[in-house]
């Protein structure tokens, strides 16, 4: 059953881990999952100090050059009746200044590493332009 914007941000509000979906400049898809927060129609994620193989990630030069992206939050269940997926479709941007430290406070409220040692940053904010899902049921 397909879902409406509301539902699909109850739900996708309610995730614990999304995946963020970028494509380079000449369409190449990266996806990734990330730990969010969402504020109405705007979510956030922030690059943290979990180790990397480099800091020049390909999300960010994603979003440099080609800023459309999705975000899937999604539910698994062996009962498939309990299934469902809600994507934010949008425009990927650095958040700066009391943006990016109002996402961080956000990210915090919702995952306890992030009290215990706040993500140093760069923080991507998507504007949502379009919310879509799906419930096996309602």
């Amino acid at each position: 059953m397909r879902l409406d914007a509301d539902e699909c941000r109850v739900r996708f509000a309610a995730a614990r881990v999304a995946r963020l979906a970028t494509a380079s400049v000449d369409g190449r898809p990266h996806a990734v999952p990330i730990v969010f927060a969402l504020d109405g129609d705007t979510v956030y994620t922030a690059i943290d100090w979990k180790p990397k193989t480099t800091r020049q990630l390909r999300r960010l030069a994603n979003i440099a050059a080609n800023p459309q992206v999705a975000v899937l939050a999604d539910h698994y269940a062996e009962d498939w009746t309990q299934l469902w997926w809600a994507r934010a479709d949008g425009t990927a941007r650095t958040a700066q200044g009391d943006e990016a430290e109002r996402a961080i406070e956000l990210l915090a409220e919702r995952y306890g590493q992030y009290r215990a040692e706040r993500p140093p940053g760069p923080v991507i904010a998507v504007d949502v332009q379009r919310w879509t899902g799906w419930a096996f049921l309602s």
